[in-house]
């Protein structure tokens, strides 16, 4: 039995919100988590497109001001919010990235979309209190808000200094896959 989608059905989209980490730093785009991620989608009846509006160096704050346009002008049925590192990095109050997450989430569900987050964790020279609050908020967005979770994208691939940058933020190219894997598990039923 053959599964057709209608004539004249378009593709929904999946738009990407995020930083470096989905903007394929220091690397091919065609290589990074997210195009392998088209690549896949596309082979979906109906297909998916997939929008990478993904900034190396942007934070929440970033995010929350660039949502409004990215929701109105692709109209997404799945948004994914891979953002927080930065603000972590620039040792910014992790409540104040939770609020700017949470702003970010309910506009997104307010447009109809489905929220897949994607939670990130500091390198250990942040201390561990500071690391452990801002590890917490992307649990706690995710239950107060019914958004989907991956509780940390890098899984499998930050403590592997094969799959990571010189710079030991920043994944390779070799590790592309492994974060696809780890995003596609709570994605699929998104979709």
């Amino acid at each position: 039995m053959s599964l057709a989608w209608p004539i004249g059905a378009h593709a929904q989209t999946v738009l990407v919100v995020g930083d470096s980490i989905s903007a394929a730093y220091n690397m091919d785009v065609a290589v990074g988590w997210v195009a392998l991620l088209e690549r896949r989608l596309a082979q979906n009846k109906p297909p998916y497109k997939v929008v990478n509006a993904s900034i190396s160096g942007d934070t929440t704050a970033g995010g929350v001001a660039r949502l409004p346009r990215l929701l109105s002008q692709h109209r997404p049925r799945v948004v994914i919010v891979e953002l927080g590192g930065n603000d972590g990095l620039r040792g910014l109050p992790p409540d104040q990235a939770k609020r700017n997450l949470a702003a970010m989430i309910t506009r997104a569900q307010s447009a109809g979309a489905k929220v897949l987050l994607l939670g990130i964790r500091l390198p250990p020279n942040y201390g561990i209190r500071y690391n452990e609050r801002f590890q917490q908020i992307f649990g706690e967005l995710a239950a107060e808000k019914r958004a989907a979770i991956v509780p940390f994208l890098l899984e499998g691939v930050a403590a592997n200094t094969d799959f990571m940058q010189s710079d030991g933020i920043h994944p390779k190219a070799s590790a592309q896959p492994q974060i696809l894997e780890n995003v596609w598990g709570q994605l699929r039923p998104l979709l």
